[in-house]
């Protein structure tokens, strides 16, 4: 199911069902998986791998050798798992480093002229509104929600089920479930949408409110944080919070 103005490399591994429309180009180390879809004038090059199922929009890149200066062509990869839908003009680019990888995970859905840079680590079911930015080494946790025109700085990660408004910049890591939106950007609260939506219990929501208001609601400094929440902790989203702060960091936490 080719289009016949579609340019797809021979050596390229494309599965049964997929669909690859008109003006598409696909490169020799591309691997596209069963009922995926290119709808026309799609570029995917490189060290590629697209899932199954997987929808991408007109003029989508994917794959295309990183913006990084330090990038010097060598071997390096770019993965996206199954049901992600790729809208209209996102980039997705390949890692720089040898045997690198900007990888994406499966049920993502990511709006027309966004942005994931090299290194960057999407996790599953992460939604990014139109024109969100990410610069390279990013790390988005599953079922995070980054709101349009926001760009995000090198290295900082987002926490699962945490969501950054619109138009903010973001600097900093932003813990598990909390809700941030400015420029700079600033904690407002919880996502309590997305957590009532995810059908989080009564407990764990409790348990993510009442370390929200010790991380953001008291004079404790972030050490004296994390042991406190170490001595509250009943609940796996309350670990998870814990196991965030005390992670590696490159660009510090979002506090006050």
């Amino acid at each position: 199911m080719i289009h016949p103005t579609a340019i797809v490399h021979p050596n390229a591994g494309i599965d049964r069902g997929v669909e690859i429309g008109p003006f598409c180009i696909v490169g020799e180390n591309v691997s596209i998986g069963r009922g995926s879809v290119l709808q026309s004038h799609v570029v995917v090059n490189g060290w590629t791998t697209i899932g199954e199922d997987c929808k991408i929009f007109p003029f989508a890149t994917i794959g295309a050798p990183s913006q990084d200066k330090k990038y010097q062509g060598e071997r390096a990869y770019t993965r996206i798992g199954s049901r992600t839908t790729v809208r209209e003009y996102v980039s997705i680019q390949r890692a720089t480093g040898e045997d690198q990888v900007t990888s994406v995970g499966d049920d993502c859905l990511f709006l027309a002229y966004v942005h994931i840079a090299h290194n960057c680590v999407v996790g599953n079911s992460v939604t990014m509104s139109n024109l969100a930015q990410l610069a390279g080494h990013c790390i988005i946790e599953d079922n995070a929600l980054i709101g349009g025109m926001t760009a995000l700085h090198q290295f900082t990660r987002v926490g699962s089920y945490a969501m950054v408004g619109g138009a903010s910049r973001l600097t900093r890591d932003v813990p598990p479930f909390f809700l941030v939106a400015g420029n700079p950007a600033e904690p407002y609260g919880l996502n309590s949408v997305g957590l009532r939506r995810a059908e989080f219990s009564a407990d764990d929501r409790a348990e993510i409110k009442k370390f929200y208001k010790i991380l953001y609601g008291s004079k404790l400094n972030l050490s004296q944080a994390i042991e406190t929440m170490k001595a509250e902790a009943a609940t796996e989203s309350g670990k998870h919070i814990i196991e965030f702060l005390e992670a590696d960091s490159q660009q510090g936490i979002l506090l006050k």
